[in-house]
């Protein structure tokens, strides 16, 4: 399919040191990706420009295997040898992945086969010669779902384990164990071993949307979060909104949720910037088949963040509007996330209950007119940073209406 070599100029890169993936947040917050905003400032951008993915994808998916669409947001690039224990775990965290995000992740692996392993060539021969009937990936997960099972043979009992796995690929047995032993894959396994035999760097390293190896979780947990919010960027907003709506005009929004519906009258001459933001996104379809990522019975439940995380937003962040008549004296008011002054993006919450400690924090831009019988039935969500956490209760849809 493709040589799987590498460059002497990549040792700069493997020395560099990444960015962990984002920390939890407060409660009810989003997280603090720029300094709040100054008060003369309504509005600021927080994500002009392109991801680095694409670059990531044309540096090294010509020397790599390649799984995943060619115009995806993420791109993981992968240093790996089959009989190297942290490979074996972090390519299944890696499958998950993948499975869990089908659109947005494109992975690309490079054979680095270490001289402290016995079967490394062997195991590449077999990956390389399963490529050229187009069954890369699958021997791929194979080799690391079974590197218990092969990794204590001797190297001469190798060959035979690995013809006993093919036909269960789809793959022809003939041609495989011709292969393995023909020029093409020769040529692809002396690359590979020239081209790293120089380099001393512990496996696996792992590129994931950045010239600098990641150094963050690499449990699923993580990386789904991570993969999660860099996918979100395919959506987020390089301007901020215009103003679409009349202060003077009533507005009101309807939550389609999966227990029913929830009607909110939207205080749009008292918080404009909030119930202007909100309109903009629900007319965008920013809210359309989302999760209400954080359910805390008798407390508030929240949504607003397409990734699930809690830690997503719409590419900017807006004023804080704090009304003196408005404060958090009931439930059913709505009201914007955010991690300090100046950090609304799309989340919001609802109470569920009275709580003035809230007061002066939070902008209030709306109340619940119906449906606080929704919003009491919905799931309890309450995740904690990097943690997984059950599926929570769509949020299918947000229709507005003027008066």
């Amino acid at each position: 399919m493709r040589k799987t070599f590498l460059f002497l100029a990549l040792l700069f890169l493997l020395a560099a040191c990444g960015s962990p993936p984002p920390a939890g947040t407060p409660t009810p917050g989003l997280p603090p990706t720029v300094t709040p905003l100054p008060a003369s400032l309504p509005c600021m951008v927080l994500n002009p420009g392109t991801t680095p993915g694409p670059a990531l994808n044309a540096q090294f998916g010509d020397r790599g295997h390649v799984t995943g669409t060619e115009d995806a947001p993420v791109t993981i690039v992968v240093f790996g040898d089959y009989q190297c224990t942290g490979c074996a775990y972090l390519a299944g965290i890696l499958k998950q992945v993948r499975e869990a995000h089908p659109k947005d992740v494109r992975e690309i692996y490079l054979q680095f086969p270490l001289g402290i392993h016995d079967k490394a060539v062997p195991a590449l021969q077999a990956a390389e010669a399963a490529d050229l009937q187009g069954k890369f990936w699958e021997m791929h997960d194979l080799l690391f779902e079974k590197q218990a099972d092969w990794s204590g043979l001797a190297p001469a009992a190798f060959p035979a384990w690995a013809e006993a796995q093919v036909a269960g690929l789809g793959l022809d047995p003939a041609r495989f164990r011709a292969d393995v032993q023909g020029a093409v894959v020769a040529k692809r396994v002396q690359e590979a071993v020239d081209a790293t035999a120089s380099i001393q760097q512990a496996l696996p390293i792992l590129f994931l949307n950045s010239s600098s190896p990641y150094s963050g979780r690499v449990d699923f947990s993580g990386l789904d979060q991570v993969v999660s919010l860099l996918a979100l960027t395919r959506r987020q907003f390089n301007a901020c909104p215009p103003m679409i709506i009349d202060p003077l005009k009533q507005y009101l929004a309807t939550l389609h949720t999966a227990k029913g519906d929830v009607v909110l009258e939207l205080y749009a001459d008292k918080s404009p910037l909030a119930v202007d933001n909100f309109v903009f996104l629900a007319r965008a379809h920013w809210y359309d088949g989302i999760t209400f990522q954080r359910v805390v019975p008798g407390l508030l439940v929240q949504s607003g963040d397409p990734s699930g995380t809690g830690l997503g937003n719409p590419g900017y962040y807006f004023a804080n509007e704090t009304a003196p008549s408005l404060r958090f004296d009931r439930a059913g008011l709505l009201a914007m996330a955010n991690t300090g002054a100046g950090t609304n993006g799309s989340q919001f919450f609802i109470t569920l209950a009275a709580d003035p400690k809230l007061t002066g924090s939070y902008t209030i831009f709306g109340q619940v007119i119906r449906g606080m019988d929704v919003l009491a039935a919905l799931s309890p969500r309450d995740p904690n940073p990097g943690q997984a956490a059950p599926p929570g209760d769509a949020l299918v849809s947000v229709a507005i209406s003027e008066h």
